[in-house]
C-alpha cells in the first residue's frame, strides 16, 4: 500500500503502534497527514534494546496533540529471542530463514492489545509499521496475517459485531526502506528521534552491525539521504 495524500481520517480516532524506530515513525506521520487523532502506543516487554522506549516518548512527544502510553509485559520471561534473551547473541552477519531476533507472538500479542484500547477510545483504526519488503522474514510482517488478524479483530470485539468494523492499517507494507525513508522526508520525519538498533545503547548508539542496522544504513543510502544515526564508536 503505498502513502496515502487525501485525508481519510479526518475526525477519526487510531491507535498508532510506534516502536521509537524508523518505520513506526513514518507510520506515524502517515497517520497524522491522514487527519486522525492519533494515540501511540509502545511496549516495555523485557527488551533488549530499551533504547526504543525512550525515542517512542521522544517520536510521539513531537507531537503536542498525541496521547502515548506505554503498556509493560514480559515476553522475556518466555524468551525465546536474541531481542529477550541475552543469553542468545543478536547475529551480526546476515542470515536465512526466520532470524533469532523474531520475539515469538510479539505482533500478536502487540495488535491485541492496541484492539482492546481501540475499542475503550471508539477508534476506528490501528497502524502499525510491518513490511513484506524488507521485514527479515518474520511470520507476522505478512499481508496474509495482517488479513486474518482483521478479520479476527472485527469477530472478536462488541464494535465489530455491532458493525462498527475497524481497520488494520499497513501503509508500508511493499515499499522498501529507501522508499519509506524518502516518504518520511516529505513528512517532515526527523529520523534523528529514532533508534532502529537490536543492541542499542542506552544512550540509544546504534552497533552498525546488526540485520536492523543493515537495513537501515543501505535504506538511507539508497534514498540519498544523509544517515542521521548515532554510531558506538
Amino acid at each position: 500500500m503505498s502513502p496515502v495524500t487525501e485525508r481519510p481520517g479526518t475526525g477519526q480516532r487510531a491507535v498508532i503502534l510506534v516502536s521509537g524506530g524508523l518505520d513506526s515513525t513514518t507510520v506515524l506521520a502517515m497517520a497524522l497527514r491522514q487527519g486522525y487523532k492519533c494515540y501511540t502506543l509502545s511496549f516495555d516487554y523485557g527488551q533488549r534494546h530499551r533504547a526504543e522506549l525512550v525515542a517512542a516518548q521522544r517520536v510521539s512527544s513531537a507531537h503536542p496533540d498525541v496521547q502515548h502510553k506505554v503498556v509493560t509485559l514480559n515476553l522475556d520471561s518466555i524468551g525465546g529471542s536474541a531481542l529477550t534473551d541475552p543469553d542468545i547473541a543478536v547475529p551480526e552477519e546476515a542470515t536465512t530463514g526466520i532470524p533469532v531476533t523474531y520475539v515469538p507472538a510479539r505482533n500478536t500479542v502487540f495488535l491485541s492489545i492496541a484492539l482492546g484500547w481501540a475499542e475503550v477510545l471508539d477508534a476506528q483504526a490501528i497502524f502499525i509499521g510491518v513490511n513484506a519488503v524488507d521485514y527479515s522474514g518474520y511470520p507476522d510482517c505478512r499481508p496474509a496475517y495482517i488479513t486474518a488478524f482483521e478479520e479476527m479483530a472485527n469477530l472478536a470485539t462488541r464494535a465489530g459485531v455491532e458493525g462498527r468494523r475497524l481497520a488494520l492499517h499497513t501503509p508500508l507494507m511493499h515499499l522498501s526502506k529507501a522508499e519509506i525513508i524518502a516518504a518520511g522526508i516529505g513528512l517532515g520525519v526527523d529520523y534523528a528521534l529514532t533508534v532502529s538498533c537490536y543492541q542499542a545503547t542506552d544512550e540509544g548508539l546504534a552497533c552498525g552491525r546488526c540485520d536492523a542496522c543493515r537495513l537501515r544504513r543501505d535504506g538511507f543510502l539508497q534514498a540519498g539521504v544523509a544517515d542521521p544515526t548515532r554510531y558506538r564508536p
